[in-house]
């Protein structure tokens, strides 16, 4: 072969072969260099073993979607759907999916999980085996003592809520060694329902109202009320010590005239799901249990449900401040949903008199679309202490209670 016919050749090869170079296609993300080159940074992995139509896998991606867009740098998230590809779930041992699979940077088995697996229990699991994947959302906010000291009188202050009294409307309970005062008829419901075993004609005879009309203080029992509702459809109450002057302010204020014992069964008609304390629907969460709708009287109470009844559940709750809607989904105790991602929960404490943290009680917790809007909130309550937890970590609080601690939630003198 002549040389000008060897490099006419030549020549043509060396474009078939560019050509072939230039065609062949990119690898995607998920091809085996690209997953050498993200194993080459030595970081831990999350392997998710499960299938693309299983209902909790499905409930998964979410959460791995947002671990692999979010926390890249800190370990790698891998799904396998092992019914397309069986194969690696025999090599992982799965007999149930989906499951999660925790290794080291060595490519160590660390932990593994059965089931839907919340995101921040993963992260959780994450911090636990000392990979520093950092605190959601920015440092928590932290208050374990008051801005500035609550400086009303006692007598000003309702025991229950700790609301302000307002003297048209103030309820006083006898007690063998002291008196506790209640800003409503309402709060003394909530009150009764938080003794264990009560007895009605035991707890009536310890009660006191105050007179709209007159002033001064009467018996609860002997009492008549014009029970009406406010512009919110809150129930509004008005005692009265005799029936007519009840039926003249009903000219004036509109509502209906009635004995204690029907206000009592209006007042304790609905109950929180959780700890059985009386509630206004217009104040609770609203929350979701299979076909059946109930309350919950406050956030953390409303998230109780699903420990109490051993069911997923749908919460409705409200913004604290702003009552912007929050919605939360569970999966085997475990946060499945949160819609708006950047919410945040309050869970207010105080001292006991042996100096240990408890809670405040339910009138102070609270769900907040944002860590801004908790801060806003708490500014305009400088006494409230308390520190700032995930929604997901207060439904793991109410998930570790047993079946006798969530039977003494919110009662008084046994709720721990």
């Amino acid at each position: 072969m002549n040389t000008p016919v060897r490099i006419l050749i030549l020549a043509a090869l060396a474009v078939v072969v560019a050509v072939a170079v230039v065609l062949k296609p990119r690898q995607s993300p998920d091809e085996p260099a690209a997953v050498s080159a993200i194993a080459a940074a030595n970081l831990p992995k999350l392997l998710d073993l499960g299938a693309d139509k299983c209902v909790p896998c499905k409930m998964m991606k979410p959460i791995l979607d947002d671990l692999k867009a979010n926390y890249a740098d800190r370990f790698i998230t891998e799904f396998i759907d092992v019914w397309k590809n069986p194969a690696a779930g025999k090599q992982h041992g799965v007999e149930i999916i989906p499951t999660q699979i925790f290794f080291d940077a060595d490519g160590k088995e660390r932990f593994r999980h059965i089931g839907f697996y919340g995101k921040e229990d993963i992260l959780g699991k994450w911090r636990e085996l000392g990979v520093a994947v950092g605190a959601d959302g920015g440092a928590a906010i932290a208050r374990e003592a008051p801005v500035a000291p609550d400086v009303r009188p006692r007598e000003q202050v309702c025991f229950l809520c700790d609301g302000d009294v307002n003297p048209q409307k103030r309820t006083v309970v006898k007690g063998d060694t002291e008196q506790r005062i209640l800003c409503s008829p309402h709060c003394y419901f909530i009150y009764f329902s938080s003794i264990v075993g009560a007895e009605p004609k035991i707890e009536d005879a310890k009660v006191s109202v105050a007179d709209w009309a007159a002033g001064g203080l009467i018996p609860a029992a002997g009492a008549t009320y014009l029970y009406g509702l406010d512009a919110q459809g809150r129930p509004t109450i008005k005692a009265f010590a005799d029936k007519a002057a009840a039926a003249k302010e009903q000219q004036a204020s509109a509502g209906n005239v009635v004995t204690w014992d029907v206000l009592r069964g209006k007042e304790l008609a609905t109950r929180c799901a959780f700890c059985d304390r009386a509630v206004y629907p217009e104040d609770a969460c609203a929350v979701k249990f299979g076909a059946t709708r109930g309350y919950g009287c406050c956030t953390h109470c409303s998230l109780g449900v699903a420990a109490r009844l051993k069911q997923d559940i749908e919460v409705e709750a409200k913004d604290g401040l702003t009552g912007e809607v929050i919605r939360v989904k569970t999966l085997d105790g475990q946060i499945a949903a949160l819609e708006p991602a950047t919410a945040v929960a309050w869970f207010a404490q105080k001292k006991n008199a042996e100096g240990q943290w408890v809670s405040a009680g339910c009138f102070k917790q609270g769900f907040f679309v944002d860590q801004t809007n908790l801060q806003k909130w708490l500014d305009s309550r400088p006494a409230m202490t308390g520190r700032q937890i995930t929604i997901a970590q207060a439904l793991a609080d109410k998930m570790k209670l047993s079946p006798e601690q969530i039977a003494k939630a919110c009662k008084l003198g046994e709720c721990k």
